[in-house]
């Protein structure tokens, strides 16, 4: 209870006692329920205002219960009490003000917000939008999408969602629904940025498209929040950064782009919790990390700073680096193509740094490329298709060091030079997928969940055209993303308890218990 509340509650008790008077005999006040549901309150951490004016008034009529003998006394008491109860009713939902925002991008219907997990508000337009129930001042909110539109299906993000009231309206959330591609294009030093049409799939370029790059960039990564982009430069050795029109999808230039790194920076990658970015640098073998600025009050919104002992050292030839959820802890791992390795690191949840697991770097075929996880009820396991060897290593993790094992039977054959393994989860299974370059082809395979061992399926591999590269899998339809919500869940409660607090948080909180989904 914070010295505001005191003094109110001070005052509404004395106030009781000043009322006192009348009557004749004396009464013992009988105050053990309201100390009782004080003391209920402060145990949970949740005594806010509200609460203290309506606790405070309770208690004011308890104690005028007590006090006038049997005449006037007793009335003001219930007077009092009568006032508890009316505070309780004019708080509603729990205060004055209103939070809100402004919903973008949004085609058709199905969009539900969800407030502190269990405010609903259906969401059929662009525009403003409001909870219909009220906070109170200091109260904290938490606004997230809870269903996502589905007719048609879109994928919508938040901004500012988070945050306390500070005595005025919320209306800052942002919800954005529109869905922009961003294609780097090395030849030309820039990048091309296009509006999805969510009902035909097609492409529209957006206006100021194409937006200027540095040398050869190699790859563009959207920072989680939706609102930033970020370039690896291979040939000049920088990242340039951008900020995305959430309504047009056109990109500006942050204040400092672009920001140095080492060689031949190939990709940009944002760790769990999105406060780091990490840019492995293949000429320089290394690894590259910076914090994102999401805050005004620091510096310039969307701007990199390299963190201390960066860059951190990697095998030969680093590519894409990726991240493992461990007990207690959180992995790095980047596929050395030179070196025919996978270094794996423990990432420091608060200063983004590097440090070397012990055992790293582990063996990989030649010319590992990109590392995948996959979680099951058994444990986590990891996949890389390594060009040279035209095969897959397998590996279970270690949860509590992110040690790496190759299991039995690893490496698993593939076509010739296979890229990244690719995995889904159907509602029954995971299978992983593999498109082969040179051989024109697509391995696939079911993943043993216990063992995590591939299998080929039957008729694989398929063919493809000439030197397919990669393979995009859609997860963006709401049937798939029940049965993977479902499947998590599962997953989660029979490791951490069927009671477990934790589950609930779904797919990006950050614990033991948030499992990785299949991707």
């Amino acid at each position: 209870m914070n010295t505001e509340q005191l003094r109110i509650l001070a005052i509404l008790i004395s106030l009781s006692l000043g009322a006192c008077g009348g009557g004749g005999g004396q009464r013992t006040p009988n105050v053990g329920s309201g100390v009782w549901a004080v003391s209920y309150w402060e145990r949970r951490s949740r005594f806010t205002m509200k609460k203290t004016l309506i606790w405070g008034a309770v208690l004011l009529g308890v104690l005028s219960s007590g006090c006038g003998g049997d005449g006037g006394g007793g009335d003001g008491g219930a007077a009092a009490l009568a006032a508890g109860a009316g505070l309780g009713a004019a708080g509603g939902g729990g205060g004055a003000y209103t939070l809100g925002g402004t919903v973008t991008g949004l085609v058709g219907g199905g969009l539900t917000l969800i407030n502190n997990g269990g405010d609903n508000l259906e969401v059929d337009a662009n525009g403003a939008f409001t909870f219909r129930t009220a906070i109170g001042a200091g109260d904290a909110y938490s606004v997230t999408i809870n269903i996502q539109p589905n007719s048609p299906v879109q994928a919508c993000t938040v901004s500012n969602g988070e945050g306390s009231v500070t005595g005025a309206n919320i209306t800052t959330v942002v919800v954005d629904c529109a869905r922009f591609a961003f294609v780097a294009n090395s030849g030309s030093n820039n990048i091309s940025a296009y509006l999805i049409d969510n009902t035909s799939g097609a492409l529209t370029a957006v206006a100021g498209s194409p937006f200027a790059t540095g040398a050869n960039p190699s790859a563009v990564t959207i920072d989680p929040n939706g609102q930033f982009a970020y370039v690896a430069n291979a040939g000049s050795n920088n990242v340039s950064a951008y900020t995305i029109n959430t309504t047009t999808g056109a990109l500006t230039a942050i204040a400092g782009s672009p920001f140095a790194a080492g060689a031949n920076p190939s990709a940009v990658t944002f760790d769990p919790s999105g406060q780091f970015v990490y840019v492995p640098n293949a000429g320089s073998n290394n690894v590259s990390v910076y914090t994102i600025n999401y805050s005004a009050f620091i510096g310039t919104i969307g701007a990199l700073t390299a963190i201390a002992g960066s860059p951190f050292a990697a095998g030969s030839d680093p590519a894409v680096i990726s991240f493992s959820s461990g007990v207690g802890e959180e992995f790095a791992y980047v596929a050395n193509a030179g070196s025919n390795n996978v270094s794996a690191y423990t990432l420091n949840l608060t200063t983004g740094a590097l440090t070397a697991i012990a055992g790293s770097p582990f063996a990989a075929g030649t010319n590992p490329s990109v590392i995948t996880f996959n979680t099951t009820s058994s444990g986590e396991f990891a996949y890389v298709a390594n060009q040279n060897s035209n095969d897959v290593s397998a590996y279970s993790v270690d949860a509590t060091t992110g040690a790496l094992t190759a299991i039995a039977g690893s490496p698993f054959a593939a076509g010739t030079n296979p890229s990244v393994v690719n995995l889904i989860f159907n509602g029954t299974g995971v299978f992983a997928y593999v498109a082969n370059r040179n051989s024109n082809n697509v391995s696939a395979y079911s993943v043993d969940a216990t063992t995590g061992a591939l299998t080929a399926i039957a008729g694989s591999p398929f063919a493809a055209g000439a030197n397919p590269s990669g393979i995009a899998l859609d997860y963006f339809g709401t049937e798939e993303i029940r049965i993977r919500r479902e499947y998590w869940l599962e997953q989660c409660l029979s490791v951490c308890g069927q009671h477990d607090h934790r589950c609930a948080h779904g797919h990006g909180g950050q614990s033991v218990c948030d499992w990785h989904w299949p991707r």
